[in-house]
């Protein structure tokens, strides 16, 4: 199945999803928003485009927070009431990957989380999955929350060094398979980026 919009979880906050996203949406010639960015000195549109081609057009935030905290507090530094139900996402005919805001139970106002919005909007999930002490726990109950929320999970991407034992418990116990995987960068720019995308782009989840 075809999906035009597409949501990037991750399974904690810190884990690489930006440079995920970016390395995605440069594999798939998709387009990028992240509706909610707490933290205006390292906006993670901006690492984005500095990360991709011309092909990707990153889109403004619909709510853009000063503080690099918790949306929901940082709101509150700001003044400011996020409603994620008023969100109007771009316009476009490209693929367009939705970044989400640390993990899916991270608050994005008093009362609801990242896990309500991509519910609300029924949007799919790609799942970026991090090995550290902890991950294992993260990752199953994020699968098993979207799971619940009937989300469907379209891949499971392993950002970083492979964790072998780690990831074969994950995959018994959820069924799910490791559907690509982004090598550790430590030189972080548009050729490693560009290299990275190279070898998942076969992936395209936007093609029919």
């Amino acid at each position: 199945m075809m999906h035009q919009q597409i949501a990037i979880a991750g399974i904690h906050t810190g884990i690489g999803k930006t440079i995920a996203a970016a390395v995605l949406a440069e594999a798939f010639r998709a387009h990028y928003w992240k509706p909610v960015q707490a933290g205006l000195e390292e906006s993670d549109s901006l690492r984005v485009a500095t990360l991709t081609s011309d092909k990707v057009v990153v889109y403004d935030e619909a709510v853009r927070l000063t503080a690099p905290l918790s949306p929901h507090a940082a709101a509150h530094i700001d003044g400011v009431a996020v409603n994620y139900k008023s969100f109007v996402f771009p316009e476009t005919q490209h693929g367009l990957l939705v970044e989400t805001a640390g993990g899916l139970f991270s608050p994005i106002n008093d009362t609801d989380t990242m896990a309500d919005f991509i519910t609300y909007f029924k949007l799919p999930v790609i799942l970026i999955v991090r090995h550290y002490l902890g991950s294992i726990n993260h990752t199953l109950l994020t699968v098993a929350t979207l799971r619940q929320r009937r989300i469907p999970i379209l891949g499971m991407i392993i950002n970083g060094d492979p964790e072998p034992e780690s990831e074969q418990f994950i995959l018994s116990y959820t069924g799910l398979q490791v559907w690509g995987r982004i090598p550790e960068l430590h030189t972080i720019n548009k050729a490693s980026v560009a290299q990275c995308a190279a070898e998942l782009q076969h992936l395209n989840p936007f093609k029919s």
